[in-house]
């Protein structure tokens, strides 16, 4: 057989891959990417469309300052070359060269530096909040706080959806927001200036929202602090954008904007939605309401790491079968509580005590693990200590 016919099958297995791609086509994402986007995301808060006309001003300095300098260099070699009878001149310490080539760069690095500082200090001015949030970094999600202003005491985690996770598993992409749509959008009102407090749990993580004009870097033991003030009501779509571990893909930031109307109505449900959660730690639970609490737990934290078959996943170790989740609730829970593998498996001692006793307790008695066993509330409040 030719090399050329040998080719044909890898060819036609191309050719159906490419035809499956243009099936999977997807659309721009408003506040979000594009198909083939080039430049920045279409700017929705002044900062941000700062930035934009900044990277342009900046990229129109450099490619006039490439072309003016290689142009004279090629210039001059083409004209100026020995085949054409020209001789190289002899001259040393041209007092006009060395103050041209020092003053012209400086008047331009310092023209660009006076055009970034109003946008820099800009940046930096997190004064007179309407509204302060603590975004904390987890492998791999984003925890809120609401700490100031309307929605004062709000607080809950916002985690890829779990389809979206089992598209990237399955090597199915699918959706104009693939891998950026969360449980738990951050929501914000429109035009109020929005300070985000940065920080993290385990490792350095980036709260990054482009349309935004926003990036701070989360890092554990230290305070960070930046703004926005969002001009138009919308759905705003970032990722985290520091490397951050083995799950850094699937940790997805949405930002949703709201109308003051809006946003108020979502405050007044979300605050009646925690008092209904808002769980007495010395109560006394079922078998049957632990697990039903405890599997929606899991699908929402850890479904994404441990499958939601509980069988795990290449160095992920399965929880069906397993001799901690048999056989010792305690040591599963300094687990729960401290994480374990260097950070491969993280804390949740962000998880309620309920929370964490319910998803135990359906560990236990989920899949092939049938024990009867459960953990109580009382339990986990008592291994905090």
């Amino acid at each position: 057989m030719t090399p050329l016919l040998r080719r044909v099958p890898r060819l036609l297995t191309l050719a159906a891959t490419l035809g499956a791609g243009t099936a999977l086509a997807v659309n721009d994402l408003p506040g979000g990417p594009a198909v083939r986007q080039l430049n920045l995301h279409p700017p929705v808060t002044v900062i941000a469309e700062q930035q934009a006309w900044l990277h342009w001003f900046m990229l129109i300095v450099c490619v006039v300052i490439f072309v003016g300098v290689f142009g004279v260099m090629f210039y001059s070699i083409l004209k100026h070359r020995k085949s054409l009878g020209h001789k190289a001149a002899n001259f040393h310490e041209s007092v006009g060269v060395e103050i041209a080539w020092t003053v012209v760069p400086l008047l331009i690095v310092i023209a660009m530096g006076a055009m970034a500082t109003r946008t820099v200090v800009a940046m930096k001015d997190t004064s007179n909040a309407d509204l302060t949030i603590k975004a904390t970094g987890y492998q791999w999600k984003w925890g809120y706080d609401y700490l100031k202003g309307e929605g004062e005491g709000i607080a809950f985690l916002s985690t890829l959806d779990l389809a979206h996770r089992e598209m990237s598993n399955a090597g199915q992409p699918a959706g104009d927001n693939y891998l950026l749509k969360v449980d738990n959008p951050l929501v914000v009102p429109v035009d109020k200036k929005v300070r985000i407090v940065t920080t993290a749990n385990d490792v350095i993580h980036a709260w990054m929202v482009p349309s935004l004009g926003v990036k701070q870097d989360a890092i554990p033991g230290f305070v960070r602090d930046t703004w926005f003030r969002a001009q138009k009501t919308g759905d705003y779509y970032g990722q985290c954008a520091e490397l951050c571990g083995k799950e850094h893909a699937y940790m997805p930031i949405h930002v949703k904007v709201l109308s003051q109307p809006d946003y108020a109505a979502w405050v007044e449900g979300k605050m009646k939605e925690m008092a209904a959660l808002a769980d007495d730690p010395a109560k006394t639970w079922q078998l049957a309401e632990l697990v039903a609490r405890g599997e929606k737990v899991y699908n929402a934290n850890c479904a994404a790491c441990h499958r939601p078959d509980g069988k795990g996943a290449g160095p992920i170790k399965p929880l069906d079968g397993s001799a901690i989740v048999l056989n010792n609730p305690a040591a599963q829970l300094q687990i729960l509580l401290n994480g374990a593998a260097n950070g491969a498996m993280p804390a949740w001692k962000q998880l309620s005590d309920t929370e964490l006793a319910a998803v135990i307790t359906y560990t236990k008695n989920s899949w092939s693990n049938k024990t009867g066993k459960l953990v109580q509330p009382a339990e986990v409040v008592a291994a905090r200590k």
